[in-house]
């Protein structure tokens, strides 16, 4: 994977509990690796994640989510999670995420995920503001692609 393209990473140690019985990290865990890269992204590049603004009048869902698991992670092993936005649509667009382990660089999962724009009083999609477009484009520059 060419890390070069994500300008946005996090580190994350993993947790006893996140362990399996095969003393492995369980493959569920592994999204939530990647919802919290999405989640420290949007706040890093300066959009809203509060309750209020989960409430507001749009609302962001997940319609989709990819993931390919490539070798497993270790309890108390240092991981890089790597979070970008690929694409923008008219009313989607997808965040694209890598997870190594720091210090070996072990190729860990990669994920997809797409996210839909809705209207929270009719429940149907809308159009990616602009806020939003202007906000990814300035951090992104030009490794995001803007999609009809």
């Amino acid at each position: 994977m060419d890390t070069e393209k994500f300008r946005h990473t996090i580190e994350l140690r993993v947790r006893n509990f996140e362990v399996d019985w095969q003393n492995i990290v369980h493959n569920a865990i592994y999204l939530q690796y990647f919802e919290i890269g999405r989640i420290e992204y949007l706040k890093h590049i300066g959009i809203d994640v509060t309750a209020e603004q989960i409430n507001s009048a749009s609302k962001v869902v997940i319609v989709r989510n990819e993931i390919n698991y490539f070798l497993s992670a270790r309890f108390d092993e240092l991981l890089r999670v790597y979070t970008r936005i690929k694409y923008i649509k008219n009313s989607s667009f997808a965040f694209e995420g890598y997870i190594e382990e720091t210090s070996s660089k072990r190729k860990i999962a990669d994920n997809i995920s797409v996210h839909v724009w809705l209207d929270q009083s009719t429940r149907k999609s809308k159009r990616v503001n602009d806020e939003f477009r202007d906000k990814v484009s300035s951090f992104e520059r030009n490794s995001v692609e803007f999609l009809t």
